[in-house]
């Protein structure tokens, strides 16, 4: 029999140790992130040189009268941002200049690289009467819907205040009290001096809607106040029930004072009338009453001290 050879090949070392190294590479360029994905190591050093180099910086010649500015600015930013710097040193809002690259307006949007601007650039700077007549409009009509607002608010602050009182009245009659009449009416044209202010408002926009709320919740108040008005009306008054209550006790009707002093006055005169009727009476008979006269006794000075003072009578002797 014959015997087979069998060769091992062995790897060099040289080939093993690339491949080591190879996969340790492959493992330090990946990561394990705190939630579990796998992902690329970032190298810092590599971000940092291939960092952008910022934007180099031009200095720009502009005119305006007579006089002129030189402005250090970026060179990729717009002719907007340009007017903001100018309007410390000029003194025009930046809304209201125009600024003239090569005899040509340039909008404030447009970038300085894009436009051809270079360093030592010269432009000139103008006024726009336009934009500064619609920014003074704009600015007088939000000074317009600011004053609206506020007047719109401290009505909307007097208009709580009364819708307390409101409330108030509202408990008192729904507990079955009775409001004097005069108070209901004070509340209700209070509630319609502040409508007639709301009418004067003229705003728009958001002021206009929060003026419409306030109208609507002033005249639902002042119904509130015609109902609650006709409830009180209905409800009798404390005085008229005591009154009516003292006529009627036991079924028996009690005269006033002035009426008793009145009887009282004419006790004499019937008295009178009486004796005159026995007087003359034909057959002479007499007529005995239970009506006596009353006389009024002496009148007895008040004292001035603890002592009592007896009136004194003079008397005649037969």
């Amino acid at each position: 029999m014959m015997r087979m050879k069998t060769k091992t090949t062995e790897l060099s070392p040289i080939g093993g140790s690339a491949t080591a190294s190879a996969a340790a590479a492959a493992e330090s360029e990946w990561e394990v992130r705190p939630g579990g994905m796998l992902v690329q190591k970032r190298n810092p050093d590599s971000d940092q040189n291939h960092r952008v180099p910022p934007p180099p910086t031009i200095r720009v010649r502009v005119k305006y009268g007579s006089v002129y500015h030189e402005i250090s600015i970026s060179s990729e930013a717009t002719f907007g941002q340009l007017k903001k710097m100018l309007s410390g040193p000029t003194g025009l809002h930046h809304e209201d200049q125009k600024l003239l690259f090569k005899d040509k307006e340039r909008d404030s949007k447009a970038f300085l690289d894009v436009s051809g601007v270079k360093d030592r650039s010269k432009m000139v700077l103008v006024e726009d009467p336009i934009s500064k007549e619609k920014r003074y409009l704009e600015m007088r009509k939000n000074a317009i819907i600011e004053k609206a607002c506020k007047s719109i608010s401290n009505i909307s602050l007097e208009v709580d205040r009364l819708a307390g009182q409101v409330s108030a009245i509202e408990t008192v009659i729904s507990r079955g009290g009775k409001v004097v009449d005069k108070d209901v009416l004070n509340i209700t044209e209070l509630l319609m001096n502040q409508l007639l202010k709301l009418d004067g408002i003229t705003a728009d926009g958001d002021a206009k809607l929060q003026r419409k709320i306030q109208v609507k919740r002033v005249q639902k108040l002042v119904e509130t106040l015609d109902m609650l008005k006709m409830k009180n009306s209905m409800i009798p008054s404390s005085n008229g029930k005591s009154s009516t209550q003292q006529r009627h006790t036991d079924g028996q009707t009690t005269s006033p004072p002035s009426q008793q002093q009145h009887s009282n006055g004419n006790l004499p005169n019937k008295i009178q009338q009486k004796q005159q009727q026995s007087n003359h009476s034909p057959s002479g008979s007499v007529v005995i009453t239970t009506q006596w006269e009353t006389f009024d006794s002496v009148p007895v000075p008040p004292s001035t001290s603890n002592t009592v003072i007896h009136p004194k009578f003079n008397w005649d002797l037969l």
